[in-house]
């Protein structure tokens, strides 16, 4: 297996990484020396993220959902760095919640489908070709807590992590052996933008759940994505982490 190109070398891949936890997990990577391409659908922020990032990194507008626009930005990002080491899978939406599971409308269940579980798969399945040629690469699928234990109120946020984790588990076992780690991460509440838009007592009912009685914070988020993308971390693939506060013990 070739030597990985060091970290500080890298290219990473970030989706949802103009805002939120997306943002943060951007910011990180470029203070350990990662140049970060960021993807996100929304660009009102892109002149002055431009900007903020300087020669460590650069946005592609994307559709997540769609197998064109993935394609195309992708080719991008190769176009203008040569390669990909790091792809993490953080743009997710939570659809509307507080709801029971007979009151969703298939129209918003199927929308949350199309950008937590089409969108990892669509961009995992086409920088797998790339870093298969590497013989080295990173991809980390942002899940949730609500995958491996299920929300009230939010059947389809908490069927789609439910499918990254399965995903992620499939994809880890696959790929062993190639210089090629597949993990997820399962945050509980974080507080983000989309967090702040779900309606406070579907927010109350989650933090309530958790041994340390708070939400995590972005920067904790961060840290330990930066370390699962790493070199270092080359052992562990299919797995998925765990970051949230003692909900989780298992």
């Amino acid at each position: 297996m070739p030597t990985p190109v060091p970290f500080k070398e890298q290219t990473a891949i970030v989706t949802g990484g103009a805002s939120g936890l997306g943002l943060a997990i951007t910011r990180r990577l470029q203070a350990a020396g990662v140049f970060v391409a960021v993807l996100d659908f929304a660009t009102k922020t892109f002149g002055a993220l431009a900007s903020e990032f300087g020669a460590k990194g650069a946005c592609f507008q994307v559709d997540v959902t769609d197998e064109g626009s993935v394609k195309a930005a992708v080719a991008e990002v190769l176009k203008a760095r040569g390669r990909i080491d790091i792809l993490v899978n953080s743009a997710g939406v939570t659809g509307k919640t507080n709801l029971k599971s007979h009151e969703v409308t298939l129209e918003d269940f199927e929308f949350v489908h199309r950008v937590n579980v089409r969108g990892p798969f669509l961009m995992s399945r086409e920088v797998l070709p790339t870093m298969l040629r590497q013989e080295y690469g990173r991809i980390l699928h942002i899940a949730s807590i609500a995958g491996k234990e299920g929300n009230a109120g939010m059947v389809a946020y908490s069927a789609t992590k439910a499918a990254v984790i399965g995903m992620t588990k499939t994809q880890g076992k696959e790929y062993a052996g190639t210089g090629i780690t597949v993990n997820a991460l399962a945050p509980a509440v974080i507080r983000t933008p989309m967090v702040d838009a779900v309606p406070e007592a579907q927010v109350k009912y989650m933090t309530d759940k958790i041994p340390m009685k708070r939400c995590g914070t972005l920067e904790e988020v961060a840290a330990m994505v930066a370390f699962i993308v790493s070199p270092e971390t080359s052992f562990t693939t299919a797995f998925t982490w765990d970051l949230s506060g003692g909900r989780a013990t298992y």
